[in-house]
């Protein structure tokens, strides 16, 4: 038995939650996976971990193994980057995932001039609007925009962006500006998909949250094509501030409602939790943090 190999399956299994998802996560078929965790709690002569049908549990022995078993394959990856020279200069691969129009607005920006001043990296940009697990789709680091519920992710706040509803001047003219989240029951209004429900938006009055019912004359399910479509009249429409600064920059649309909104949601950069963290994701986030956190002052 390999017994570092063991490890990082057993630490594969512990970050992803499950065997099936761990196997996935590693590209190796799952006897192989369920294999090496029992080769191990054989060679150990405890159960490490408790199999249920959805997911694992942690016994009191496996969550003492599991901090030795970073360490220990820490200081080996510690030891092989020196080795490699990596410390010397950052290089290699970096993957990355952001939602579309924030991805192209203000991350495109940010990798454009990052791998300018580190030529020996290499990145690939995925936008979506989705979120997707970094450990499955094999993804260094993400933007986020919410609240973070997976425990096995390390992240640096940003700052926060805010959902807003907006309408163009000429549908105002058309329209009577509503003064009460109520009021737009009887407004046409453009639902993003990708963020909200296409029947109904919900707002904060006080300390309570109020649910409206909406009547879409036109879902979307990308930000920029419900943007494009209040800019043009048709009705009024919600997305995050930044989906739709320019077009407020350059007068095409007027916000709405805004003592209404919900709080704002956190802003992120979030990687998986590892040992040693790599040189170049170190030098990605040191790079990205700060001009990422002036976009969203």
């Amino acid at each position: 038995m390999d017994r570092l190999d063991a490890m990082s399956v057993f630490l594969a299994v512990v970050d992803n939650g499950s065997l099936s998802a761990a196997a996935r996560a590693l590209r190796s078929p799952l006897p192989t996976v369920s294999r090496k965790i029992a080769e191990l709690e054989a060679h150990i002569g405890v159960r490490l971990i408790t199999r249920t049908s959805r997911r694992i549990l942690l016994t009191e022995a496996g969550e003492g193994y599991v901090g030795a078993a970073r360490e220990i394959l820490g200081r080996v990856e510690e030891a092989e980057r020196r080795a490699s020279g990596e410390y010397l200069a950052p290089k290699g691969d970096l993957t990355m995932t952001a939602p579309i129009v924030f991805g192209r607005l203000h991350i495109l920006p940010v990798i454009t001039e990052f791998l300018k001043a580190f030529p020996d990296i290499n990145m690939r940009l995925t936008m979506s609007d989705r979120s997707v697990s970094l450990a499955d789709e094999h993804i260094d680091v993400a933007l986020r925009i919410s609240d973070l519920s997976e425990n096995n992710l390390i992240a640096t706040r940003l700052g926060s962006i805010r959902r807003i509803v907006y309408a163009s001047p000429d549908y105002l003219k058309r329209h009577r500006r509503p003064v009460h989240p109520h009021e737009l029951a009887s407004h046409d209004c453009v639902a993003f998909e990708g963020i909200l429900s296409a029947q109904s938006w919900t707002f904060r009055e006080g300390k309570q949250d109020i649910s409206v019912s909406v009547r879409p004359r036109l879902s979307v399910n990308t930000a920029e094509a419900a943007v494009d479509a209040a800019v043009a009249g048709l009705g009024v429409t919600r997305v995050m501030s930044y989906q739709a600064k320019r077009a407020v920059e350059d007068g095409l649309l007027i916000p709405l409602l805004e003592e209404f909104e919900q709080p704002p949601s956190p802003v992120h950069l979030v990687h998986i939790s590892q040992g040693v963290l790599p040189l170049k994701l170190r030098a990605f986030l040191d790079f990205a943090a700060p001009r990422l956190r002036t976009v969203l002052r």
